[in-house]
């Protein structure tokens, strides 16, 4: 609900209706201090648009139809704007993160660090717990992983992002690492997502597999409801009755939630095609269509990596694009 004041209302007649709504036990937030506007979140079966109208100088009172409001652009004008170590992500900003899908040795990931980070990267990202298809499969070298991760970012002073995977990590990801990601089998862990909202950690939400739009911004409110607003959207692609590639990316969701959301949207161009020689072509057309960053899956061996080593980009052909990616960032306005 958004409640717009008049201008002829003072300090005193604010400060009533606020107090009102507070002692409802719902939660106000400033809007737009200068135009009046507040943002009232909680049960609000509990507060009547009539009853808000009757105090004084009450312009009028706006539902939010959506189901999401803190993440709803109506509850937030401008753009949210998260700020990991200096790096910012959002508000016109234009972010790289890279790394491999797994860390497998601490000479590995020290090596890819340094490499992208002179290649243009703000950031390295790193599995240390894999969610994985087969039980069989690399699982991650777990907190061995973080280890290492903290090593690399303490040599090239490049903040880290990892997956989380299980609510009894929290503390854990909380100490180590500057951005916890939630993979998209999570995204609908609602356990999960209410522990990271007690945080203030920023948050890497990835989109379910075959999940909508609305979904998940929903979840993206699970987290920004415990209190934590400092939420990132990772689209990496959905589940679509085409075969020939591992996803479909989604670029219409980037232009889509911008539209409803104030929050931050960065693109996987690599978990989308499931294919290193299309992460090229999706990293330019997330860019184009106004993508706040991208997330490319990035290693030195990928014949021989012990995951998703299909769909990573060699050191060298990830260089190269980041020239072409950050040119094209500056065409479309965003800050590299």
């Amino acid at each position: 609900m958004i409640v717009k004041m008049s201008s002829r209302a003072n300090e005193k007649d604010v400060a009533n209706l606020l107090s009102h709504i507070k002692a409802k036990g719902l939660e106000v937030k400033v809007i737009n201090e200068q135009r009046g506007l507040f943002g009232i979140v909680g049960d609000i079966s509990l507060l009547s648009a009539d009853e808000i109208e009757s105090y004084q100088h009450v312009e009028s009172v706006i539902r939010i139809e959506k189901p999401y409001k803190k993440a709803s652009r109506l509850f937030q004008e401008d753009d949210s704007i998260i700020d990991i170590n200096g790096v910012k992500i959002g508000g016109g900003n234009f972010t790289v993160i890279a790394g491999p899908c797994s860390v497998e040795s601490e000479l590995q990931i020290s090596h890819i660090a340094h490499s992208v980070k002179k290649s243009g990267a703000a950031m390295l990202r790193g599995g240390a717990y894999k969610p994985r298809s087969s039980p069989y499969a690399f699982q991650g070298l777990e907190l061995e992983g973080l280890e290492y991760l903290k090593k690399a970012r303490a040599s090239t002073k490049l903040p880290i992002v990892s997956e989380i995977m299980s609510t009894k990590l929290i503390d854990t990801f909380v100490e180590n690492v500057d951005i916890i990601q939630v993979g998209a089998r999570n995204m609908q862990n609602f356990d999960l997502l209410k522990e990271l909202g007690k945080t203030h950690k920023p948050i890497l939400l990835k989109r379910g597999l075959s999940a909508t739009i609305e979904e998940w911004l929903m979840s993206a409110e699970y987290i920004l409801a415990g209190g934590n607003e400092q939420v990132i959207l990772c689209e990496r692609g959905i589940r679509t009755f085409e075969s020939s590639m591992r996803n479909t990316l989604d670029i219409s969701a980037i232009a889509m939630v911008k539209k409803l959301s104030h929050l931050p949207i960065i693109v996987d161009p690599s978990h989308a095609a499931g294919k290193w020689w299309m992460v090229e072509s999706l990293s330019k057309a997330a860019t184009a269509a106004g993508a706040d960053g991208l997330m490319i899956e990035v290693h030195n061996d990928p014949q021989n990596a012990l995951s998703d080593g299909a769909q990573s980009l060699k050191l060298d052909k990830f260089d190269a694009l980041m020239h072409e990616i950050f040119a094209i960032a500056k065409i479309v306005g965003k800050k590299v």
